[in-house]
């Protein structure tokens, strides 16, 4: 049951949240948030709101009714809306969240800075060291530094481990030394040289920068098989499928990523949309998105300039670093502006594009709800585009070729008008002139015998054919369309089946679409339907061949007949080695008659 007291703004944006993790945000009338939570998926546990009673929950029944906005933010993980979720409720302490009101932290990995770093997990990010985090659990937090220190001898002792003490000989070797956990630094069994090496891959570890460790431990198992230690072997190999399996990392777990702004570009033909995320410690606090209308003299650098300059006056922060996918125009010389390529930073920077991408889709989602015919235009003038069309191809015709070893070969068309497939229109035909598997001469039948009838009875012709099959199909349709005087007034291509390449005539060079498109999307769709299409015709016209008989040949002999004959004499063959008077007693004297004069017109 629906909530009566649902608006039509949080009806128009239910139908277009995205299935995937994120962070929602419930507002009331007056724009106060009432409400932050995270999702696995978004779409689901947000329209499970407002599709239960809540008969055993006033408060959600409460919240729901006050609802009259919602505002999402994507992340990548599970473990990454529960982190966003945890800093927005601190920020603003929503009035109907209980949980993670208080000034509790998710733990991060600390390494000090010292002569001898020591690695541990802490909530306390005020110490002068290096952080990695916030994970969003302890269990998280153990693992990966079970991990570390199954990998790496370091220590996990609190002396301080000064340089003159060590010499002077005041320390002494821990059961970690005995059991092999430590390799006993604090009394000069390792070099701070050696013991910093550790360190530095530790570190890579916990940026997730695994290849050129993993590279290293491959050298040296391969190194102990060849001398025979195969024992030492093994344990190199588990460590290394202990290193495949981490996967413990969240979108962005440097601590150092402080006090930094990322912002992403998308346009509409008519909007610019910016998307803004804020970071602080390593992890998002605040995600936003701006739309401005274009004007036409405007460049998308300058609108970029624009979006970023009012998004800073409207959220106010000391930020002097923004992270950006292209240059801005104009932006003050104090700001310094990163375009990251890898690491951490390129990785919010490609949520903040996921972000802004999410918001176009839920612009043209809502604008081809209003306006259907929209989302038609807008599909066909991305065809033309991709193909290099003259006009948009609002009637596309797709053929397919169907044989089993040259037997019973059928070809189909199907028919799509308004990138919509239009089954009324949909044809089949039995390749009557060629003998044999050979595609090439049933497609140049089939274009022939479709397009001359067409033209015959003045029906219209399509802007588009597709075919299903590479440069030989291709040029056989090509050959079939200059017979009738038709090649060059209807487009052309050829799809092939094994890399989804489409050809030109006359263009050797295949076209690789994007596996996103939308063009490689509709002609996938179309080349399928013909598929699906042809065979099922194939398969009626074998199953009508193979119960076919004699007895069909015979006119005046119905089904109804030929069943009582079969089920009489139980073949054919009986049938024709029967007197006349069998047959008359079996179908009557007439039906006789034709029987016994069909088996014995030779005689």
């Amino acid at each position: 049951m629906v909530e009566k007291g649902r608006s039509k703004n949080v009806e128009s944006i239910l139908d277009r949240i995205p299935e995937v993790p994120g962070v929602y945000q419930y507002f009331d009338e007056e724009g106060s948030i009432l409400y932050v939570g995270k999702a696995k998926n978004l779409k689901k546990r947000v329209l499970s709101y407002f599709n239960k009673n809540h008969e055993d929950s006033p408060k959600t029944r409460i919240l729901v009714r006050k609802i009259r906005d919602i505002k999402y933010i994507v992340v990548s993980t599970e473990q990454d809306a529960l982190l966003l979720e945890n800093n927005l409720i601190k920020q603003y302490k929503p009035r109907y969240n209980v949980l993670l009101k208080d000034d509790k932290s998710y733990p991060s990995i600390c390494i000090t800075k010292e002569p001898f770093p020591k690695v541990f997990q802490t909530r306390n990010l005020e110490l002068n060291a290096e952080y990695f985090g916030p994970y969003s659990s302890v269990y998280m937090v153990r693992s990966i530094l079970g991990l570390i220190r199954q990998l790496y001898p370091i220590r996990t002792c609190k002396l301080a481990m000064l340089e003159s003490e060590i010499q002077s000989g005041k320390y002494k070797v821990c059961l970690e030394y005995h059991i092999k956990k430590c390799m006993g630094p604090c009394v000069g069994l390792q070099s701070k040289e050696d013991y910093n090496k550790d360190i530095v891959e530790i570190r890579e570890i916990l940026k997730g920068n695994l290849q050129s460790i993993m590279r290293d431990l491959r050298s040296e198992m391969k190194k102990r098989a060849d001398e025979l230690a195969f024992e030492e072997a093994q344990k190199i190999k588990d460590r290394i499928a202990q290193l495949e399996l981490y996967k413990s990392k969240s979108t962005v777990v440097n601590a150092g990523l402080h006090n930094i702004e990322v912002y992403a570009y998308e346009e509409t033909e008519q909007s610019a949309i910016v998307n803004n995320l804020f970071l602080i410690n390593g992890s998002i606090v605040r995600g936003y998105t701006l739309e401005y209308r274009k004007r036409v003299e405007e460049n998308k650098e300058n609108l970029f300039a624009m979006a970023i300059f009012e998004l800073r006056q409207r959220f106010p922060n000391t930020s002097r670093e923004i992270i950006v996918p292209f240059m801005p125009e104009g932006l003050p010389e104090d700001i310094l502006v990163s375009i990251p390529q890898r690491g951490d930073k390129k990785k919010i920077l490609d949520l903040s594009v996921q972000n802004v991408r999410q918001y176009k889709l839920d612009l043209l989602k809502q604008a081809e709800k209003l306006n259907p015919e929209q989302r038609v235009t807008r599909i066909l003038t991305q065809v033309k585009k991709d193909l290099r069309l003259h006009e948009l191809p609002f009637h596309i015709e797709c053929f397919d070729n169907s044989n089993i070893q040259g037997a019973f070969p059928v070809s189909s068309c199907v028919v799509f008008k308004n990138a919509k497939a239009s089954k009324k229109d949909y044809r089949h035909f039995n390749v009557k002139t060629v003998e044999g598997p050979d595609d090439f001469a049933s497609m140049q039948e089939v274009i022939l015998r479709r397009y001359s009838r067409l033209v015959e009875e003045s029906q219209s012709l399509p802007q588009l054919i597709v075919v299903d099959g590479g440069k030989g199909q291709l040029s056989a349709s090509v050959d079939a369309l200059r017979q009738m005087n038709l090649f060059g007034k209807i487009a052309i291509v050829g799809i092939a089946k094994n890399l989804e390449e489409l050809f030109f005539p006359g263009d050797s060079v295949p076209l690789y679409l994007d596996k996103n498109s939308e063009t490689l999307k509709l002609i996938q769709q179309m080349r399928d339907e013909a598929h699906r299409f042809g065979i099922s015709h194939h398969r009626n016209r074998r199953s009508k061949q193979q119960i076919h008989s004699e007895l069909d040949e015979i006119k005046g002999i119905g089904d109804k007949t030929k069943s009582q004959l079969l089920k009489a004499f139980k073949s054919v063959k009986r049938i024709r080695e029967s007197t006349m008077e069998e047959l008359i007693e079996c179908v009557g004297s007439s039906k006789a008659s034709l029987l016994f004069n069909h088996f014995n017109k030779n005689e």
